[in-house]
């Protein structure tokens, strides 16, 4: 399911943890699916000198943080925005189709940090972006088991397997109601 790269990133992160006194901080994440992750960039000589990222969410999530801040250390401001979903997952080797969102989330993480950043600089200190805040991927999320997409609104039931799904109270991921959650094991309630 998932390749070597990936698993390598998942199971060793690079770059995790916070930078004090960041120049700028991206927060983005999809309610529906449970990810959420924060991008702290430092800047210097208008290149990324250092980045570190915070991610709640699957295996897929935080291989995709650790490889957007290997791939975006050393670049210049445009650089690091060119980096996008296509290339990151690419750059994994591939990820499946129900898991292709987290790489959005991952890009658009730095991207929020870079523009928190410039923002900074033109003296608008504009906090960073929040999950509700997420722009530019309307991304539907996709059933864990069947891997169709679940229309937004209705995430409480797969309409193409049949399955009803809840939010883990643990980790805050989407797995089938009633059963050990698929990305941490926890107990979930019937719905």
């Amino acid at each position: 399911m998932y390749t070597e790269k990936v698993m390598d990133h998942f199971q060793n992160p690079r770059n995790v943890g916070v930078l004090a006194d960041a120049d700028g901080v991206g927060q983005v994440g999809n309610p529906v699916c449970g990810d959420m992750m924060t991008f702290y960039i430092r800047v210097k000589g208008n290149r990324l000198a250092d980045v570190k990222f915070q991610t709640f969410g699957c295996g897929a999530a935080i291989a995709v943080s650790s490889m957007v801040s290997e791939m975006a250390i050393g670049r210049t401001l445009d650089e690091a925005m060119a980096i996008t979903n296509e290339v990151v997952a690419e750059e994994l080797g591939g990820l499946p189709k129900n898991k292709l969102h987290c790489s959005n989330l991952g890009a658009d993480a730095l991207h929020a940090a870079i523009q928190n950043y410039k923002d900074r600089q033109v003296g608008f200190a504009a906090p960073a972006k929040t999950i509700a805040e997420h722009e530019g991927h309307e991304e539907e999320c996709h059933c864990p088991y069947c891997e169709r997409p679940i229309e937004a609104g209705a995430e409480a039931f797969c309409t193409a397997c049949k399955v009803s799904l809840v939010e883990c109270p643990a980790c805050g991921g989407i797995t089938k109601s009633g059963e050990p959650c698929l990305h941490c094991g926890a107990q979930t309630k019937q719905a």
